[in-house]
């Protein structure tokens, strides 16, 4: 989950950062997180979005860290976008760790950056039902739904829990059929649908703790002892 905190004025310093490539009248997912790891549900659900709206790429934009939590784990972010793009089969897909460069770990000022920075394109924001479980706890997220439509990716174990969420309820009159979810990009907003498909049970926290467990730390000399 990328919970929300203050809000921070990207820096305008400097050049430009590099985006991947986009025009107006293109249509793109945005799918973030701290991919610790990037995992084939992360693929999966950027090919549903892929096909279900007709999507012409999805971004993965990599987060440098979320500074609510505790990143002393973290890997670095390069080495994050590495193993991403090593996941990320589909030549639709493009990693991306750009907010790094403009100061920026939220993602209401994320999207509101992408608006300014890139006029006329038709992004939508990728989020997993987990997410949407817990959309109403993020800072200003009816802001962030006024800002880009939204698309739900089904997740095992998070289908009824997100549907009946705070903030599933409260954008209710919003929802647009699966059906027409090929609508979606573009639309005015606030903007949102549900797309039910294939599901993986991966998750990076469960793979970071199967990591852990088949790599446990060596005993100390004075464990050893």
């Amino acid at each position: 989950m990328r919970v929300e905190g203050p809000l921070v004025q990207p820096r305008t310093t400097g050049p430009l950062p590099s985006l991947p490539r986009h025009a107006p009248g293109m249509r793109i997912g945005l799918l973030g997180g701290s991919f610790n790891p990037a995992h084939h549900g992360h693929l999966l659900a950027s090919e549903t979005a892929l096909r279900r709206m007709g999507l012409d790429r999805v971004w993965w934009i990599v987060t440098p860290g979320n500074p609510l939590k505790d990143n002393a784990g973290l890997p670095p972010l390069r080495e994050r976008m590495a193993a991403a793009r090593a996941v990320a089969r589909d030549p639709r897909i493009d990693v991306t760790g750009f907010e790094a460069a403009i100061g920026t770990r939220f993602t209401h000022d994320t999207l509101a950056y992408l608006g300014r920075r890139c006029p006329g394109v038709n992004f939508v924001w990728l989020m997993g039902a987990d997410n949407l479980a817990n959309f109403h706890r993020w800072q200003r997220w009816r802001l962030i739904a006024g800002l880009m439509p939204i698309a739900v990716i089904d997740r095992p174990g998070s289908t009824l829990k997100a549907s009946r969420s705070a903030a599933a309820v409260a954008l209710a009159r919003h929802r647009l059929d699966e059906s027409d979810a090929g609508l979606l990009p573009g639309a005015a907003t606030p903007a949102w649908t549900f797309l039910h498909g294939r599901r993986s049970p991966l998750s990076s926290t469960a793979l970071r703790r199967q990591r852990a467990q088949a790599n446990p730390p060596a005993p100390s000399c004075a464990e050893k002892d």
